[in-house]
């Protein structure tokens, strides 16, 4: 139980600083520099999946949390955020490097992931187009609905928003935690070992799992030979640590946030059947 609060713990402290960071700049948009600065940003969406995508590539999933924390304040395009999602690694990289994978290996996967985020997501803007641009809210939209008391300054309201956002992924996290604890991860790597037609479908549910362990199990799968690259990029791709997370509780259209996850899960098992057909 111990070791299952620690981990607990510092999964969720790990993601404070990224969460701290993207509500100071979402205030510091909303208090200093206003409409004008949102509209400049929301321009520059057609170019932005690019960024997201080579943003989400970095380890750990805190660009998830931050970009789910934009998306909400529409600082971001729905594009960008699929981007950001599909790219994310998680825990991947690490156990990649630690595992003293071949650096061919790392620098594929990374990549594909990347470039499966970036066309995924200026795909989306484009489709989407005006429209996603008219839905675009307000940053002080969610300030109202969390009830901050933003004119007390942006550093007291970041830190609002971070600690009502801590403390939801912690509960939340100890949860899963505890389950993957009792009922063992090997458990787990049964789902989606020694599958062939099932293995990515069953691959994006793990990855969906709003807990390092999904892309932790995944990962170490591959490495052993258990799963084909395919179901291991399509775990991957779906995985987007816990910005799933973060986007319901600080996006409260219920609707969309499903269809997002929904978006997510199948373009992630799209992708990785593409790549188990094509054997890359």
């Amino acid at each position: 139980m111990l070791h299952v609060i620690e981990d607990s713990i510092l999964d969720c402290l790990r993601l404070v600083p990224f969460l701290f960071l993207a509500y100071l700049a979402m205030e510091y948009l909303e208090h200093r520099t206003g409409e004008r600065m949102q509209k400049l940003l929301r321009r520059a969406d057609k170019a932005s999946p690019v960024i997201g995508g080579a943003l989400g590539a970095l380890p750990q999933c805190g660009f998830s949390a931050a970009a789910s924390n934009l998306y909400a304040g529409r600082v971001i395009s729905l594009g960008t955020l699929i981007a950001v999602y599909l790219s994310t690694s998680d825990e991947m990289l690490p156990i990649l490097i630690s595992e003293r994978a071949p650096a061919g290996l790392i620098g594929g996967i990374l990549l594909g992931k990347a470039l499966f985020g970036m066309a995924a997501g200026l795909m989306i803007d484009f489709v989407r187009g005006k429209k996603g641009r008219e839905d675009a809210g307000c940053i002080h939209d969610i300030c109202e609905q969390e009830r901050c008391h933003c004119e007390e300054g942006i550093f007291r309201s970041a830190l609002t928003h971070t600690g009502q956002i801590a403390f939801f992924i912690l509960a939340v996290t100890f949860g899963l935690n505890l389950l993957l604890h009792y009922a063992g991860e090997d458990a787990l790597a049964g789902l989606v070992s020694g599958k062939l037609l099932s293995g990515p479908m069953l691959a994006g549910l793990v990855g969906m799992i709003p807990n390092c362990a999904g892309s932790v199990v995944i990962t170490q799968l591959y490495l052993e030979g258990a799963m084909d690259i395919g179901s291991a990029m399509a775990g991957l791709l779906s995985g987007s640590g816990v910005g799933l997370l973060v986007l319901f509780r600080v996006n409260h259209n219920r609707r969309e946030n499903l269809k997002i996850a929904g978006l997510l899960y199948g373009i992630g098992v799209g992708a990785g059947i593409i790549v188990g057909l094509l054997g890359l």
